[in-house]
């Protein structure tokens, strides 16, 4: 499925850019039988020059660029018809301008007029070739779906009535929604004779669900619990919320009335998706792109102070430069974090520890790159090659992150997002000496998860240079 999801991406990018060609070429002839005839006089012969076959290179990775930062190649299998026809309108907007000022303010023109002609004529004929070939391919990719040959692999959480309805519903629909059953969980104590079992398999309780959606590499999750059951609904997403599914809770006449259910199809059965994603995808797109050109400028440029720290490192007592350890990062993926070393050697023969204030298996140099925060610079390869990045959730060791979940299980939420070398907890909260206070500190990066940009980004930088300066670490 994964192969085929790609290769329906690739096409879109692929018919973007023929269509952005064919567009810009006929824009071409526009210009050189109506606006450069009535600026001259005469009529002009439509020669292919150097400028033209440049442009025509140039242009289609302009768009392919633009739709890139807009989220159009997010999720091809997901797009709806009358959704694409209203972004495409707007990105044409927003590209046919900038390639006004980029590449048309200069032209040889008549009047101001040939300008709005040359703007109006290059929109329309890029905005038209453009939607009629991305509903032509939607159509197709629907098409897949409603007859199976495509499609969503699907787990459904829960074992009642309410479940079992919403499936004879999917199941018994004349149209296709894309999801291809593998199975439902229940909790431990449902009766052994599930309603399910008619539609799918059984595949275990709830505590199975990791496994199961790596297992049967599992894209959607219908969960069928009710909604007022708080406490079991909290305890699935939580076990649910740092893989990567798209999570949809069957709704109740409350949830309706309220205004929770969104319509994305008419035609399609009424589900209510938790979409956690807050940033829109050109700033996940700028802050990725951030993350790799200052990373990579402090690696470059502060190159003599990663010498000299080092030197004083190997000075302070035996052992290496660097100190390497596993921590969990992106939907809980393990990767190894890098720092100076600030400790002795062999300080957590007794297993592992928080450090404290004075805590005395912290170097003499240790203390001072601590206060500062300059055993932290390393961490910025970790950012260039994208397991970290510059602001996130500080990441934690699995031995910590387990105990802290028994406290609180919205821990989990954590993981949707990449860890940072300097987070919003971090700056109202400072580093946490205990499971508790990491408990504490959490309620600050769940308050910028939810509220994440690059606005909020840049503000905890800001705040993170003045603790650095102000030597306020520890």
């Amino acid at each position: 499925m994964i192969n085929k999801r790609k290769i329906h991406t690739n096409l879109f990018v692929v018919t973007d850019a023929i269509s952005a060609s064919v567009a810009w070429t006929l824009f071409f002839a526009f210009r050189k039988t109506i606006i450069e005839p009535d600026k001259f006089g005469y009529k002009i012969p439509i020669e292919l020059d150097q400028n033209f076959y440049f442009a025509l290179c140039l242009v289609p990775v302009y768009w392919i660029v633009l739709y890139y930062l807009s989220g159009h190649y997010k999720d091809v299998w997901r797009k709806s018809r009358i959704h694409e026809i209203s972004k495409t309108f707007t990105a044409s907007i927003i590209g046919v301008v900038c390639l006004f000022f980029l590449l048309l303010i200069d032209d040889e023109v008549k009047s101001y007029q040939s300008y709005y002609k040359s703007t109006f004529t290059l929109f329309l004929l890029h905005n038209g070739i453009t939607t009629f070939v991305r509903l032509l391919q939607a159509y197709f990719v629907k098409h897949a779906i409603k007859s199976g040959k495509i499609g969503f692999q699907t787990l459904v959480v829960g074992n009642d009535a309410k479940s079992y309805q919403i499936v004879k519903e999917l199941k018994a629909a004349v149209l296709n929604e894309g999801y291809i059953f593998k199975g439902f969980v229940c909790k431990a104590t449902d009766e052994a004779n599930h309603k399910l079992n008619e539609f799918m398999p059984f595949l275990g309780h709830y505590e199975n669900l990791p496994a199961l959606v790596k297992q049967y590499q599992i894209e959607e999750v219908i969960i069928g619990i009710d909604s007022k059951n708080h406490e079991e609904l909290n305890h699935v997403t939580n076990i649910l919320e740092d893989l990567p599914v798209s999570l949809k809770i069957i709704p109740d006449l409350y949830d309706m009335v309220s205004g929770q259910v969104r319509m994305n199809n008419i035609i399609g059965t009424a589900l209510i998706e938790i979409n956690h994603e807050v940033m829109p995808q050109w700033q996940i797109v700028l802050k990725r792109f951030l993350d790799i050109v200052v990373s990579l400028a402090v690696v470059v440029f502060f190159s003599p102070i990663f010498l000299m720290i080092a030197i004083l490192v190997l000075m302070s007592s035996k052992g290496p430069v660097f100190f390497r350890q596993e921590r969990l990062g992106l939907h809980a993926k393990p990767f190894n974090i890098l720092k100076f070393r600030t400790m002795f050697i062999d300080a957590e023969q007794a297993g592992p520890q928080l450090s404290s204030k004075h805590d005395p298996r912290i170097t003499p140099i240790g203390k001072f790159l601590r206060k500062y925060r300059l055993d932290e610079i390393p961490q910025f390869f970790n950012v260039f090659i994208g397991e970290m990045s510059l602001v996130g959730p500080r990441p934690e060791r699995k031995f910590f992150a387990d105990q802290i979940v028994k406290i609180a299980p919205h821990y989990k939420h954590l993981h949707r997002v990449k860890p940072g070398i300097t987070s919003w907890g971090q700056v109202k909260y400072g580093y946490a000496e205990n499971v508790e206070q990491m408990v504490e500190r959490l309620k600050f990066d769940i308050l910028y998860i939810e509220n994440r940009s690059i606005a909020v980004d840049l503000r905890v930088l800001i705040y993170t240079v003045l603790t650095i300066l102000q030597g306020r670490g520890k």
